[in-house]
């Protein structure tokens, strides 16, 4: 079996057998979901990346800022075919970013996300088996930085969907600034992933696992869906025991939810529940 199969099944969850839209095709449908709701592409040059974000047209400078990373997007076209553009199909990072009802926030995708796959420094592997390796960390905190200085922002909330949740555990992990970590479906051992699916190790990823006590001291809250095949549940839960009594992170089990559905239908009504600053 293939490393990335999970990918390919989770391509189909989306549209069975449907014909893949193009990648300009899916840069248009998340600029046309952003203007919806008033907001505008704002590519950012971040080491050997150009990284695609999606901000507000309108920026209220506030102390606090939530950045929403996207999940690893359509990394595979078959078990043996990676795409040659890992723009998602449907960005749900995005739409859980426009549907937050309170305070600032900004959407980041990943790299080589939006048309930039074939930009110099980026190749295949960086939606494969390097999805969280060390250059792509790095890249994505000076994103960060960028945009907290854009909205004039001091602390973080960091949302990751998928493997978004890895990067925003090792960001998390490796900066001061990051008050709470909220992942959603989040692949925090990727490794433990691999294995219970009986795929091949992401050898040149980082992985969130092996950071636990950079992240203890870190409010974190991870939104899981029973029904989810791709990521399942134990695997979260799992990975949160290896965390101290008092500082365990909360697990919170949807029911009726799976690695897609239906997490931007209710997202107000969870980050209301969670009681995270805005």
């Amino acid at each position: 079996m293939h490393t990335l199969f999970v990918s390919f099944l989770l391509t189909f969850l989306f549209a069975a057998c449907a014909v893949v839209p193009t990648p300009a095709e899916r840069r248009v449908h998340a600029d046309e979901l952003a203007a919806a709701h008033g907001w505008q592409a704002e590519p950012l040059t971040a080491s050997q990346f150009e990284l695609m974000t999606y901000i507000p047209r309108v920026i209220l400078r506030r102390e606090r800022l939530t950045i929403y990373i996207e999940g690893d997007g359509l990394a595979w076209l078959d078990p043996v075919t990676p795409s040659s553009d890992p723009t998602p199909r449907d960005p749900l990072a995005l739409r859980l970013a426009l549907v937050q009802t309170e305070g600032n926030a900004a959407y980041l995708a990943r790299p080589c996300q939006y048309g930039n796959a074939r930009q110099d420094g980026c190749t295949e592997r960086y939606w494969t088996d390097a999805r969280f390796a060390p250059e792509v960390v790095a890249a994505s905190s000076l994103a960060v930085d960028k945009l907290k200085a854009r909205f004039g922002a001091l602390q973080l909330t960091l949302v990751g969907y998928s493997g978004g949740g890895a990067i925003a555990a090792l960001l998390a992990a490796r900066r001061n600034d990051v008050s709470d970590l909220v992942t959603v479906a989040g692949n925090l051992d990727h490794r433990a992933w691999t294995t219970h699916h009986r795929v091949t190790p992401l050898n040149r990823s980082l992985n969130p696992a092996d950071d636990i006590e950079k992240l203890d001291g870190i409010r974190q809250i991870h939104f899981v869906g029973p029904a989810d095949r791709i990521v399942p549940p134990w695997l979260t839960l799992n990975y949160v025991e290896h965390f101290s009594g008092t500082q365990r992170p909360v697990v919170k089990q949807i029911e009726g939810f799976d690695h897609v559905c239906c997490w931007g239908r209710i997202w107000p009504e969870l980050l209301r529940e969670a009681a995270l600053p805005m």
